[in-house]
């Protein structure tokens, strides 16, 4: 991994961190996602026309994707309505390094190196430290823990078939573009449908910030697509959940969470990793 790769996904991660941050603070979920997927769908409309067709072999993982983007959105939207940020975001996210790691290792045969697993597994017991962090002195929540579980899996599912998928397409921005414009338009017509005449007096308090949540959120994981075409997925996903520590960060100043010791330890763990992974690159 090069230092312009990780510098993408760290930019990426913090981009994705602020959409969620976004997203969580519209109480009404539905509306939250109808915004962010549309306003991605819109961005994603704006730019296609300047962006290559992907090629026949990445439709079916374009197609794969969008369900499991899907799945993902249900699981994130109720950990979010179940859940606190500061809880559930890093478990989602935590979650999901290892898994694309064994996932990669499986269905696509990249066995990292010696520094590259060292270092997902440095950032991964940061990302973990966070989560766990994130859930002391409560009584476990488990409808949201679930949720936050299931979130992060599909995290790892998407991220294995968008990799291979993106190599295959021979453009990034196409793939992109294709994927949001597909599945950012499933939520606004299950809105639609559910709220009727209703939904665009709703949407409006939070039009805005929904909308600006939709062009960080295709911002974001363009950039980690473009950064899977030139680098491993394992560590990519790794560097990528460094969004953990930006959220805890965000829970912080916005959410007023505390952020505290642990979380600094945390951060120091998630830093080494990304040392290691680059020494690798």
């Amino acid at each position: 991994m090069t230092p312009l790769v990780a510098t993408a996904v760290l930019v990426a991660a913090l981009t994705h961190a602020s959409w969620n941050a976004i997203a969580h603070g519209i109480k009404d979920q539905l509306l939250a996602f109808t915004l962010v997927g549309g306003g991605g769908a819109l961005c994603a409309a704006a730019l296609a026309p300047f962006a290559a067709l992907p090629r026949a072999a990445a439709w079916p993982y374009l197609i794969a994707s969008v369900l499991v983007h899907l799945a993902y959105q249900y699981l994130l939207m109720r950990s979010f309505q179940l859940g606190d940020f500061g809880q559930v975001y890093p478990i989602a996210r935590g979650i999901a390094p290892l898994a694309v790691t064994v996932l990669a290792a499986v269905f696509v045969h990249e066995r990292p190196g010696g520094w590259q697993t060292a270092g997902v597994l440095v950032a991964s017991a940061g990302l973990g430290g966070v989560a766990l962090w994130g859930m002391r002195g409560r009584t476990p929540n488990w409808p949201a823990l679930a949720a936050a579980a299931g979130t992060g899996l599909t995290i790892a599912g998407y991220t294995v078939v968008d990799g291979v998928g993106v190599r295959d397409s021979g453009t990034s921005l196409g793939y992109i573009c294709w994927l949001l414009l597909m599945q950012g338009l499933v939520v606004p017509v299950v809105a639609l449908t559910a709220r009727r005449g209703e939904l665009f007096a709703q949407l409006r308090p939070v039009a805005v910030r929904g909308l600006f949540g939709g062009a960080l959120s295709i911002t974001a994981y363009g950039l980690v697509l473009w950064a899977q075409t030139r680098a491993d997925l394992a560590p990519v996903a790794a560097l990528r959940e460094t969004s953990i520590i930006a959220g805890a960060a965000i829970g912080a100043l916005f959410f007023k969470e505390h952020f505290g010791r642990p979380r600094m330890v945390a951060a120091a763990l998630v830093v080494a990793g990304i040392g290691l992974m680059l020494h690798a690159g």
